[in-house]
């Protein structure tokens, strides 16, 4: 499903990707983990066409998709949902939803995703008419996942979803990340800080450190928190 293959990539002149190669294959869910400032959400961002890569390739369902910027990328089943709960919070819940699906030009299609955003989120079908700026922290999170949702993704690039939620609200982000995946054979990658959380529902593991991967395994394998511990402080 994608392939990144020897990534460099920075802002501006400050380089953050170092060689990074990394797959996942459809219907995985692949979790990137390491410390702060290793380059996760930068990989999320390249992938995504937000930063450019500088050298390699990114490979999408057999294709090079280098210089696709954010639009095309959307156009070909791959959405980005940033951290910090992201939702408009001016407009409804209802909304929001109608918004993710904006390029749709089927009316009834975007009323049966809607539908299928709230079966699978009913908290926030109760709030459809109040305005996402009143939500909870978990709620806003569920929104921002079911608005990607609207365009029945093929890949789903999550940048951090447990960020500043309660751990009641954490615990049903994951449940509802892995339900998404069984449910629509959604292809997950996934950039959490939450390392236990994000190994009881993710196949795959890749840990970054100072831009470079420096440990992939399966998620079932890495339960040993030595293991992971050495991979993040490089000891």
């Amino acid at each position: 499903m994608l392939e990144l293959k020897n990534i460099e990539a920075g802002y501006n002149k400050k380089p953050v990707l170092n060689d990074v190669s990394i797959n996942l294959r459809k219907g995985e869910i692949v979790a990137l983990i390491g410390p702060n400032g290793a380059g996760k959400s930068t990989v999320i961002k390249t992938v995504m066409g937000i930063v450019k890569a500088r050298k390699g390739e990114i490979i999408y369902k057999g294709n090079s998709i280098n210089g696709n910027n954010p639009v095309g990328n959307i156009r070909h089943g791959i959405v980005y949902v940033p951290q910090g709960n992201t939702v408009f919070s001016d407009l409804t819940v209802l909304e929001n939803l109608q918004m993710g699906g904006y390029i749709l030009s089927d009316k009834s299609i975007v009323e049966d995703r809607i539908k299928e955003v709230f079966n699978l989120f009913p908290e926030i079908e109760e709030r459809k008419h109040l305005d996402a700026g009143n939500l909870s922290g978990g709620e806003k999170q569920m929104l921002a996942i079911g608005r990607a949702l609207m365009l029945k993704p093929e890949l789903l690039l999550l940048d951090e979803p447990s960020l500043g939620l309660a751990p009641k609200s954490i615990k049903k982000a994951f449940e509802a990340i892995k339900v998404i995946r069984d449910k629509f054979n959604t292809t997950i990658l996934i950039v959490e800080q939450k390392v236990k959380e994000v190994l009881e529902i993710a196949d795959r593991v890749y840990v970054l450190r100072l831009g470079k991967v420096v440990l992939e395994d399966n998620a079932a394998d890495l339960k040993d928190v030595s293991v992971i511990k050495k991979a993040f402080l490089g000891e």
